[in-house]
């Protein structure tokens, strides 16, 4: 499991963050955002298969798989957002196609909404964008965050292991579940698992969900209709907030859309992105 590799560092505001790109440079270019608690390694077969027809972006956020993980480290959405427009701005990419997934939407959204961040056009698969979000475990760690730090290291593994687990609908694959799980084990790892759902914060899609309906450019929610994190209707509801935005419902996909129906949501993204802007 170790072919998906961040070759390229780039040091950011907060933290070295760790970054590559696929597909041949010219080509148009896409970046992909992902969520929490993931990495950039829940693209790697979508990310292959845009890489035909675009040139892909791919990073780990600062807090997050490869990139760097310190203590005091501001991993917030706030942060996350000013760091992918400085990253945008490091790539020189003035109007990029966007993917994100999960935390990673409202890091897109804040970066477009807040930070002048232009995009060609913007595809969200079930994004943390509308108040109320987090699970009832998400809501309890985040306000004892002190106490789970303190967990013997076979606690919180058996911990993380069952969260991510139920993030997919079927099941994922126990060498997936090892890789996702992976980069929050050990001493440095568990107190970042901790941070990142410590300093999640509703006030920060609180900013800016009122001003949706001023996004101008194409727009695509895909929803993994068994998801029990966010539920659909959240899907539904955040397209009609966007003008003009398609909803795209994922059968038989839980809120990792990209490991439970890689297939059907490469297909709905490649037709989305190959429209004319």
């Amino acid at each position: 499991m170790r072919e998906w590799q961040l070759t390229e560092t780039f040091r950011s505001t907060s933290g070295d963050v760790r970054w590559n790109r696929l597909g041949s440079p010219g080509h148009d270019p896409v970046v992909l955002l992902h969520g929490t608690p993931f990495s950039s390694y829940v693209w790697r077969a979508v990310a292959r298969a845009l890489a035909h027809s675009h040139e892909v972006f791919v990073w780990d956020m600062p807090g997050y798989g490869a990139s760097e993980m310190s203590d005091g480290q501001d991993v917030s959405l706030a942060a996350q957002g000013r760091v992918f427009t400085e990253l945008l701005a490091h790539w020189r990419l003035d109007e990029p196609r966007v993917v994100a997934h999960d935390f990673g939407g409202a890091v897109a959204l804040r970066a477009h909404l807040l930070h002048g961040a232009r995009y060609r056009a913007l595809a969200l698969v079930d994004p943390v964008a509308l108040a109320p979000w987090g699970s009832p475990f998400f809501r309890l760690v985040g306000e004892h965050s002190g106490v789970f730090e303190q967990l013997p290291p076979a606690l919180h593994q058996a911990l993380v292991r069952e969260y991510v687990s139920s993030a997919s609908s079927p099941g994922l694959h126990p060498a997936v579940l090892d890789r996702l799980v992976e980069p929050w084990l050990g001493d440095l790892g568990q107190a970042a698992f901790y941070r990142q759902i410590a300093q999640a914060d509703e006030r920060y899609t609180d900013e800016v969900q009122d001003q949706y309906g001023e996004i101008g450019i194409p727009a695509l929610v895909c929803w993994g209709q068994d998801d029990t994190w966010i539920p659909a209707a959240k899907g539904r509801e955040l397209a009609a907030r966007i003008p003009g935005a398609r909803l795209e419902p994922i059968p038989g996909a839980g809120h990792l859309v990209q490991e439970d129906a890689p297939a059907e949501l490469t297909a709905a993204l490649l037709a989305f992105l190959r429209q004319p802007s």
